[in-house]
């Protein structure tokens, strides 16, 4: 039997507070959201019968741990802000709290997921391609990034 290509999908869900430098908005401020990725890679079922992988496209616990060492465990609980806050902030925030990241962009879901994308890709066995991830701040707000559109 020819093996077909199969999408699997993982979800993960995540806790973090971020602020965006110089919004219009109320989102300036430090704010959290519950976040949710869900992490869609393609490849074909593994047909070694000796295989203990035997069907699978990837195991979803290596995928699983993959995700969670380049994304969940990093941001999970974090503070996440743009590096060009203000010095002393960034000093202040420091010194009261233990999880700050700060990025070399602004941590809106946009530049956030296509981050993620190069973090997971990276990782990935290379019998499997990332071809889709989803990352949903609110029940009603996500961004998506899909492999079609951009260049890894």
């Amino acid at each position: 039997m020819n093996q077909p290509n199969i999408r699997i999908t993982k979800e993960f869900k995540f806790e973090m507070a971020h602020a965006l430098l110089g919004y219009d908005g109320p989102c300036k401020n430090i704010h959290g959201h519950s976040y949710e990725l869900n992490v869609t890679i393609l490849g074909k079922p593994m047909d070694d019968i000796n295989n203990p992988k035997l069907g699978m496209v990837m195991d979803f616990g290596d995928l699983k741990q993959i995700v969670r060492s380049t994304v969940v465990d990093i941001f999970d609980h974090s503070l996440v802000l743009n590096s060009k806050m203000p010095q002393e902030l960034i000093d202040s925030l420091s010194a009261n709290f233990e999880k700050i990241i700060l990025l070399e962009y602004q941590p809106t879901s946009e530049l956030m997921i296509a981050d993620f994308a190069n973090r997971i890709a990276e990782k990935l066995p290379a019998h499997v391609e990332l071809k889709y991830l989803l990352l949903r701040e609110t029940v009603t707000s996500f961004a998506e990034w899909y492999a079609s559109d951009n260049q890894l």
